[in-house]
Formats: C-alpha cells, structure tokens, sequence
C-alpha cells in the first residue's frame, strides 16, 4: 500500500528511524506483531505469515529489538526441541502526534504504536488568523505533547488533518474554502521545519478519518461523509484510501445538485455544502440530512459502494435526524434500482479527526494505507 509522504527522522528519545521502519519487510513483521497483541508470537510464526526466510526474520526482529520496539514475552510449547521465544509489540516505543485544524478550533491527541491516544489537546483557534499564527500554535500544542512521551518512547512524527482541497503528497494547501489565503501554502514542510525536522503528513480531514476506521476494522469500500464547518468525504476502495492521481478526489461538498441554487463559498452555486449549511443555519435538520442523503445516493450510484458512514460535529448534533434521513433517501434509490439498500453508520466522538490525522504517520509503519 502506498505510504506517506514525509521525510525520515529520529524522533525525540533517539527512537526509530522512519524511513527504516518504512521498508516492506519490517513493516510486514511490525504488522504481525502488533495483531498478536500482549501474547507474542514467535519467530518461526512470522517466516511462515511473511514468507520471508528465518535469517531474514532473525534480522529484523534484532533490529527491533535494539531500538525498543519489540520485546520477549515468554516462551512457548514447541512440537519438538526446545520451547520457543515469542516476540511482542512494544506499543509506548513510538508516538504519533494528530492534529486536527478546523476552522474554528485545534484538537490534538498524542497515540502510541497501537493507536491508543495517550494525551488530547483542545483549543480555540481561527483558521484565517494566518499562517504565522496557526503553525505557531500547532507546533506548541506538538511539543506539549511531544512532552509528555515517557522515557524511552519516540516521536515518529505528526498528522495534520484539515479542510481540503489540498495536495497531500506535497503537503501544500490548495483553497480552503473561505480561506483563500491559505491557497499555496507548503504546511507540510513548513510546520516540520517549525519543529526541527519531525516529519510532517497532511491530509484532509475526511482522509483522516477514512483511513482511521480502515485501519480499525471497517472492511469493504465505504465513505464517509464528514458534516461540520464544512462538507467532505473520505472514500476508501479495496481498503486502501482513494485520493487519485492529484490526491484531490472527495471534495464531495462541492458537487452541484441544484443549478440555480445559493453561491457556496468555492464560487460555485448550488453545491450540496452550501444547501447543507444553509438547512442548518435554518434549523431545518431535517432537510440538510435529505441534501446529505442526495449526496450519498449520487457517490453511491457512482462508485458502487458497500457503505456510508456519517460524522462530524453538525451530525453529532442530531444524529438520528441524519442518520434517518441519509438512509431514507437510500433506501428510495434502493427500492427505484431494485438493488439492496447500502448500509448506513454513525461515526461519532470529538477527536476522530485527530485519530485519523495519527495514523497518517502510523498506519504506514504497518504497511497500511497512510
């Protein structure tokens, strides 16, 4: 799967290298390590789950141990000769910062190897307030986190998740709606610089999520429809985030459903964003869940999908109002096609995006998508 696209570095603590857990065969045996959990497993297990060769496991199994991030966790029975030694994750050895930029506030949340979020920040924050001011504020919000690694763990490096469209692969942000000035802007490289080299990774914030919940378990293709500030989707096909060749693909708040509808603030008119919002800045609940549902009925008719899930602070508001409503317009497609109704889900809590924008730097340690 594709990886990334920040630079290596070693993290504080003298941790890890990331261009070296990066390579396919470490990530392989990191993977199997982190699915057998507290109980290890051994190494003649992982040459025969890899294919890889025992002198090859033996190799990179001493290497992860020596920088901290594998340990024994016992022995095993084995069928003949002596007992085995299984091998375990040490989850707290490596962290990932995520970061999620809206328009209106900043949440951060520091996870180690597993995922598990260690520490969470969250602060006010104005997205037009300029670039010198926001990356000031990210990167101290970083390094307060970064802060509280324990002794021995390292930083491998930071998500920044936010409102596209942007260019992920570049990390340069393209125009943000309603923030124009924002077009243009290198955040990758300039936040990394900002923190002294840590690798950077920015992605939309539907991407984030998109690939949080890929790496969480939710199978299949799927999108997810992201419903805040703004409007966006992060599409997952095969398993794998799909960004397209221009990474600009989900910018699904942006497509026209109604042509002499209200200007959006992209300079379009019409778009399901601008009818969205201005259900709900009516209060009408209700009519912004059927425009979202119009929505997902085109993405669905479009890519064949097994499933849309719904999220964001707007849809936390009234989440039987959007999950009602999206299903009903759904189902209505379903039973005009004659095609089985695609299931539709809730995904919920305030720090999602920031999870996600963590697992832009940790996924691909695990040879997922990131």
């Amino acid at each position: 799967m594709r990886g990334a696209g920040a630079g290596a570095g070693v993290g504080a603590g003298g941790g890890a290298n990331l261009l070296a857990l990066r390579s396919h065969n470490t990530a392989l045996v990191l993977d199997l390590l982190r699915t057998a959990g507290a109980e290890g497993i051994s190494r003649l297990e992982l040459a025969e789950r890899t294919g890889l060769t025992p002198q090859a496991v033996s190799k990179i199994t001493t290497r992860l141990r020596e920088e901290g991030l594998a340990a024994e966790a016992g022995r095993r029975a084995s069928t003949g000769g002596k007992p085995r030694t299984v091998l375990r994750l040490v989850p707290e050895a490596g962290h990932a910062v995520g970061v999620h930029l809206d328009r209106d506030e900043l949440r951060a949340v520091l996870a180690d190897l597993d995922g598990t979020v260690v520490a969470r920040r969250h602060a006010a924050l104005d997205l037009g307030a300029g670039a010198e001011a926001v990356l000031g504020r990210v990167a101290a919000v970083v390094r307060e986190l970064e802060a509280e690694l324990l002794a021995g763990g390292s930083l491998l490096g930071a998500g920044v998740a936010l409102p596209g469209p942007l260019d992920h692969r570049r990390g340069v942000l393209h125009r943000v709606t309603g923030f124009p000035e924002w077009d243009g802007f290198p955040l990758r490289d300039a936040l990394s610089e900002r923190l002294g080299g840590v690798p950077v990774v920015v992605d939309k914030d539907t991407n984030a999520v998109a690939l949080g919940l890929a790496v969480g378990g939710e199978g299949g293709s799927f999108a997810y429809l992201h419903l805040g500030t703004g409007l966006g989707a992060g599409l997952v096909i095969g398993g794998s985030v799909h960004r397209g060749p221009r990474t600009g693909a989900g910018e699904f708040g942006h497509q026209v459903v109604q042509l002499d509808g209200p200007p959006c603030g992209c300079g379009d008119r019409g778009c399901v964003e601008a009818l969205c919002l201005a259900a709900v800045a009516r209060g009408e609940m209700g009519e912004a869940a059927r425009v979202l549902g119009t929505g997902a009925a085109n993405l669905v008719g479009l890519l064949d999908i097994d499933r849309v899930l719904v999220g964001g602070r707007t849809v936390e508001g009234a989440p039987g109002v959007f999950l009602g409503g999206v299903r009903g317009v759904l189902e209505a497609r379903a039973r005009r096609t004659g095609e089985e109704c695609v299931g539709v889900g809730l995904v919920s809590g305030e720090s999602r995006v920031a999870e996600g924008a963590a697992q832009l730097v940790l996924a691909p340690v695990f040879g997922q998508d990131g």
